[in-house]
């Protein structure tokens, strides 16, 4: 199979596309959606634009912060920091911490971590030891979200850039809408305005598919933790990818035609968007009088 532009050898067929792509295309293609997201996701200040990434240490936030290093290297106008959550999962988050370190390190880019246990007091072990019928990401992902927010504010930044690639972010929309979650749907990132104690949220890897993601890390010497978390397997998200993976056999191109159709409702669903308001016990954002972590 040849490369759909120069004819050399190819390395992927992007099936929603009908190319086939040679190594440095598929770079080319990668690096050229992700400079478009950014310039419609971010507005540069002239006093500095400031740019926290949170990075796992997995494929998708370590290509994130690679490129946006490579983006933002030679700007000076630009701020580039990273830094980790640590759940508190033995076993999995430890070599997840040792790659996004190492990366930070060789791109010379600062990194800090911040903990559920320095926080909240506990661990994500902690907490399924203690409520084994629990659905683990019910528990972790609103944790996390708060860190998320807690540490971009303390690194003063003025967006939060998450590793969240088109497969991830179909499935996002998907399950908003089996949920008939039309608030959160419309609080899903991108933010293009910044809420009252909330640092805005940018996703840059949102048009590019997960296989993508893989090859370009591998392309570009990448090195990224591959682990799952050993609470994977209850994620509610797993039908929903299987879904996913079913329409896109089906239906090339599905999960970018579900983006689309979020981006073509999102300003309608932002102006009747439930105000958010200040948690009662913890003082973070909230749509309700708790939020979920205080809730559980």
């Amino acid at each position: 199979m040849k490369c759909s532009r120069c004819h050399t050898d190819a390395v992927y067929e992007a099936k929603y596309s009908g190319e086939m792509l040679c190594g440095k295309h598929l770079e080319e293609s990668v690096e050229k959606r992700i400079k478009r997201e950014i310039r419609e996701q971010v507005k540069f200040q002239k006093g500095g634009t400031r740019i926290a990434v949170a990075i796992s240490g997995g494929k998708d936030s370590s290509v994130t912060l690679f490129a946006l290093h490579s983006l933002f290297k030679d700007r000076r106008d630009v701020g580039l920091s990273a830094f980790t959550i640590d759940e508190g999962i033995e076993g999995y988050r430890d070599s997840g911490l040792e790659n996004a370190e190492k990366l930070c390190r060789e791109l010379d880019v600062p990194y800090s971590t911040i903990s559920f246990n320095s926080v909240f007091k506990t661990t994500m072990d902690e907490v399924v030891k203690n409520n084994p019928d629990v659905i683990p990401c019910s528990r972790c992902g609103p944790m996390r979200r708060q860190l998320m927010n807690l540490e971009s504010a303390n690194l003063d930044a003025d967006y939060v850039a998450l590793g969240i690639n088109l497969d991830d972010y179909a499935q996002s929309v998907l399950m908003n809408v089996a949920r008939g979650d039309v608030d959160r749907m419309a609080r899903m990132a991108p933010h293009s305005a910044r809420k009252s104690g909330l640092t805005r949220r940018i996703l840059p890897l949102r048009k590019i598919p997960e296989k993508e993601v893989v090859l370009y890390a591998l392309l570009k010497g990448i090195k990224f933790d591959s682990s799952w978390c050993p609470y994977y397997a209850k994620a509610q998200r797993n039908t929903f990818r299987d879904i996913l993976e079913t329409l896109e056999e089906r239906t090339p191109g599905a999960s970018f035609s579900i983006l689309k159709f979020l981006d073509g409702i999102k300003p309608a669903l932002e102006s009747s968007a439930v105000n958010m308001n200040r948690c009662k016990i913890c003082g973070q954002p909230t749509s309700r009088e708790l939020c979920a972590t205080c809730l559980a």
